[in-house]
This record gives structure tokens, sequence and C-alpha cells, in this order.
């Protein structure tokens, strides 16, 4: 019973993740910025990547939204059961954005070029995602 409040939670603190600061970086060729947020990263790679841009896009923001908008759905019986091991799916894609970030903080640090932090926004995006995969984890256990 709780989970499916749980993942309501999350409708709200999805949006709040991806205007919060990722990262603290100073002289990034690509950024440009001093907080680097989803939002903000996203509005630089449309002006230099669009490709990139749509697929950080689909996976940061699309990805965990329809998964919790899906997962709602289920818990309120408006969708099937049977719709959740494809969420789930969508809920490890979101993932992937965030090892993309984690991969970018690694390589920028390796090659010496400014500085680089990790600022509470990756923790919270982290988070998120993480509560995501265990609702869609409890919500597939629940309807076997």
């Amino acid at each position: 019973m709780a989970v499916k409040y749980l993942n309501l939670v999350l409708l709200i603190v999805f949006p709040i993740s991806w205007f919060a600061p990722l990262l603290k970086a100073g002289l990034l060729p690509l950024f440009g910025l001093s907080e680097i947020s989803v939002i903000s990263g996203l509005q630089a790679l449309w002006e230099t990547d669009v490709l990139l841009a749509l697929l950080v896009t689909a996976f940061a923001l699309f990805a965990p939204m329809l998964k919790t908008i899906g997962l709602a759905l289920v818990h309120f019986g408006l969708a099937r059961r049977s719709l959740t091991p494809a969420l789930g799916w969508l809920g490890k894609l979101a993932m992937a954005d965030v090892f993309l970030i984690a991969l970018y903080i690694v390589v920028v640090k390796g090659i010496g070029v400014g500085k680089v932090e990790t600022a509470w926004g990756l923790y919270l995006f982290t988070a998120c995602i993480l509560t995501s995969i265990v609702v869609s984890g409890l919500t597939m256990k629940k309807a076997g």
C-alpha cells in the first residue's frame, strides 16, 4: 500500500532533481557554468550536440516520468500488472544517465581541466532513480 504513495512522491521529486545542481565545475569548455543541473546541461547540449541532447532528454526526463506514471496507473488499477516489466526497463534507462554524468566527472578530473565537484542534486537524482527501481521491483513481487 505504501509503495504506491512512494511512487507518487517521485512525481514531485523527479522534477526537483532535474533543476538541482548535479555538479559544480570551473573552466568546462562545454558548459561554461559554475553549477550544472540536468536542465542546464540539456540546454547546453541542445546548442552543441542535438543527438546527445535527445538521448539524455529521453533517459533523464521521459523514461523516469513515463515509468512513474505507468506504475501509478498499475497501482491504482488503471493499467494491467503485465505492464510492470516494461516499466522496470524504463527505470534502467534512467540509471544510464547517472552513469553518463559520473563518467563525465571522471573524464574531466582525469584530464585535469578545471575543477569538478559533485553536488547534492546528483545524489537526489540517483536516489529518485534507485527508489523508482525498488518501487518497480516491489510492484512486480506483489504481482507475482
